[in-house]
């Protein structure tokens, strides 16, 4: 499955690297050092969501920001910026921004934050579609998996688990993203739940052998089908 396509605009070398390193796992990360070079990548492709500084040369956030909206009105807009002023953030948001991050913000916000507004954007329609895993056809908006001699009903739990590793496949995934993303924190508890609803999910699977949830210590988990 395809990884959901960022256009990341960073002027800021150093901040630049650290995010696609940090990024580049779970998402197709676009980079680019200024915003003419970044709305005219944004012009000519398509990207599931903007990850935007406000202070670069040429052309700053907030007007590539506006310019993004002119084109559509729809992508995840989220600025990443040292400005902390209220009035700053205001303005963010009113020229059509999701959301607004001031640095230095972690890592695991930053990708909270993506997976919570891929959740509402055009994205998630594909949640519609289904999708093939082993022998079964996967409807996450039903929670179901079919094999057309039964259906299997999952929690909606389930259904978001297996979707986020759908989504994350052959990649290794860090047991605190998938809370955060899932549960929405990632406290003791939710790590147990989490533990819970792997091992449902293992037994679903029992009998493909070409689908693996495996452990990586320390880590978290790699979904792969070979």
């Amino acid at each position: 499955m395809e990884k959901s396509k960022i256009l990341y605009a960073e002027d800021d070398p150093t901040i630049a690297f650290l995010i696609q390193d940090s990024l580049e796992n779970y998402y197709d990360i676009e980079h680019h050092s200024d915003g003419k070079s970044a709305f005219e990548a944004f012009d000519c492709k398509d990207f599931d969501i903007c990850l935007l500084d406000i202070m670069m040369p040429g052309m700053n956030g907030f007007d590539l920001a506006e310019q993004i909206r002119n084109k559509n009105s729809e992508v995840p807009i989220i600025f990443t910026s040292a400005k902390a002023l209220k009035e700053d953030r205001i303005r963010g948001l009113k020229i059509g921004a999701d959301d607004y991050l001031v640095k230095p913000f972690s890592i695991e916000e930053l990708i909270l934050k993506i997976e919570v507004f891929l959740k509402r954007s055009k994205k998630t329609e594909s949640v519609a579609q289904k999708y093939k895993v082993g022998k079964y056809d996967f409807d996450p908006k039903n929670y179901t998996l079919n094999d057309f001699e039964n259906i299997i009903t999952l929690t909606q739990r389930e259904s978001d688990l297996l979707f986020y590793f759908i989504r994350h496949k052959n990649s290794v995934v860090k047991r605190q993203d998938i809370l955060k993303a899932i549960w929405g924190d990632d406290d003791y508890f939710m790590g147990r739940s989490l533990d819970v609803f792997i091992s449902r999910l293992r037994k679903i699977f029992a009998e493909e052998n070409n689908i693996v949830i495996e452990n990586i210590h320390g880590i978290g988990f790699r979904f792969s089908e070979k």
